[in-house]
């Protein structure tokens, strides 16, 4: 079978419409990946603000998981050694409960093999949210649990929390993430940026 190249694939997901009127507003993907990329940020899917601006982790979500990775906001946009891929390209829509409703899973089944396939020089991955985990991981133990056997999962793949300020009063109650994961995640990060 023969596939795209990155660019046409890139292409192919930004003109993405397959959710097309399952939503009160237009699909708007959203994704960051080059052939130079090396660290791939697997989050959820965006959120309205990303959704408006067309950066992904254009929010105060991003500036959480900046800090945890010890970079600035130009090094994250302006190193294509970064890339940001979510389970769902496009902002799902806010649940009236609160939050925004899960990454559906037709955006991975239609996108994520071909363009992992497509990026091999990926040395880390971080799995962002239990959605982005339990994909990767194949439906492993709850967040918590794969956030704290990040060791277990070698030196590819770090699972982290969802950096939302919904998520604050986990990482009161689990201080070694900060403590134990967040320097490892700086060591990482610098090593391969080369700082």
């Amino acid at each position: 079978m023969a596939t795209r190249d990155l660019a046409a694939l890139l292409e192919a997901i930004r003109g993405c419409r397959a959710c097309a009127g399952e939503w009160p507003h237009e699909p708007r993907p959203v994704v960051r990946a080059a052939a130079e990329t090396r660290l791939l940020i697997c989050g959820q899917a965006p959120g309205r603000r990303v959704h408006e601006s067309g950066l992904p982790f254009d929010d105060p979500s991003g500036e959480r998981l900046r800090d945890w990775m010890g970079i600035d906001r130009a090094t994250f946009y302006g190193r294509a050694e970064i890339g940001v891929a979510a389970m769902a390209f496009c902002f799902p829509g806010t649940d009236p409960k609160g939050g925004d409703y899960p990454p559906p899973p037709r955006c991975a089944a239609l996108w994520r093999e071909e363009l992992l396939a497509l990026l091999p020089k990926v040395e880390l991955t971080l799995l962002v949210g239990g959605h982005a985990q339990a994909w990767a991981l194949g439906g492993r133990r709850g967040m918590t649990e794969t956030v704290r056997g990040w060791r277990a999962l070698g030196p590819a793949v770090m699972p982290l929390p969802h950096p939302s300020w919904r998520n604050t009063s986990w990482l009161k109650r689990h201080p070694w993430f900060e403590a134990e994961l967040v320097p490892e995640l700086r060591r990482r990060t610098a090593a391969i940026l080369g700082s």
